[in-house]
């Protein structure tokens, strides 16, 4: 009967620590902490070892997006381009990078549109697919290099919450949510599908935006992300359904509040970078 309890308590060890193992390739090792980047290091390269973990096996992968229906091309180069502001000069600053990232700066898209006369002309916003396993992802049928995208998703979460994100890109990489930065790094992760950083970030209550820029310079070309796999259960992401602006703006009405609670926040945060 012993030799029997021992076994048993053998067999539950030993499916707890797989049942670990499986979590912690999952959820990825969380390497980035205490969060929103501070304004003056929003151009500091993230801190931290890089894991170099393969997330092929992950299933959560953001496919869908809204955004403009063409990158900004002839950047001269993730680095010259990375520090400027593409949304403020492509809309004459109606618009920025950091209101982007906000609920009203989603609302803003229905009647701001972007214009870069010397970089790919007049643009509109969308909802566009890319694949998750195409090293090429961002080019959209575009130049392959010099180029800057960028990529919006609205996470409706149903109370607030610590999450985990894990993104991958070539090259540099700038993330904000709710009109805050929280990851900055201007090395490529290596694959498509292998993230460096895993990344704890704050989801709110109800719409959360997500903005994910990335500006390439030669070679490959890709944006992928991915949360831990409580928030993809806890939450609903959007764009969903919708394949264009109308009809993402749409399935998002029931989500956006109405009068956004951090809207002086945002406009204040505005003035304050001018």
């Amino acid at each position: 009967m012993k030799i029997r309890y021992l076994l048993l308590l053998v067999i539950f060890t030993f499916s707890i620590i797989l049942s670990g193992m499986n979590f912690v390739y999952a959820q990825g090792k969380v390497n980035v902490q205490d969060g929103p980047i501070p304004e003056a290091e929003w151009m500091v390269k993230v801190a931290g070892a890089e894991l170099s973990e393969d997330h092929s096996g992950v299933d959560t992968w953001i496919t869908k997006w809204y955004g403009l229906d063409g990158n900004y091309i002839n950047n001269g180069g993730f680095g010259a381009s990375a520090p400027k502001d593409l949304i403020e000069l492509g809309t004459d600053g109606k618009l920025t990078q950091l209101t982007l990232s906000t609920v009203v700066g989603i609302n803003k898209t229905k009647d701001v549109d972007v214009n870069w006369p010397d970089n790919g002309g007049a643009r509109e916003w969308t909802v566009f697919e890319i694949d998750p396993a195409n090293p090429h992802n961002m080019d959209r049928g575009g130049p392959v290099d010099n180029y800057d995208m960028y990529a919006i998703c609205v996470i409706d979460a149903p109370k607030a919450m610590k999450s985990v994100m894990s993104p991958a890109h070539d090259d540099h990489a700038q993330i904000w949510i709710n009109g805050e930065k929280w990851y900055n790094n201007p090395t490529w992760t290596g694959a498509a599908q292998q993230v460096d950083f895993n990344i704890e970030v704050d989801l709110k209550k109800g719409a959360n935006v997500v903005l994910f820029r990335c500006g390439e310079g030669g070679g490959h070309g890709y944006l992928n992300l991915h949360f831990d796999d409580d928030t993809h259960d806890a939450v609903d992401i959007y764009p969903d359904k919708s394949d264009d602006q109308a009809s993402f703006l749409k399935e998002v009405a029931g989500v956006l509040p109405v009068e956004p609670t951090d809207k002086l926040t945002t406009i204040w945060a505005d003035i304050k970078r001018k």
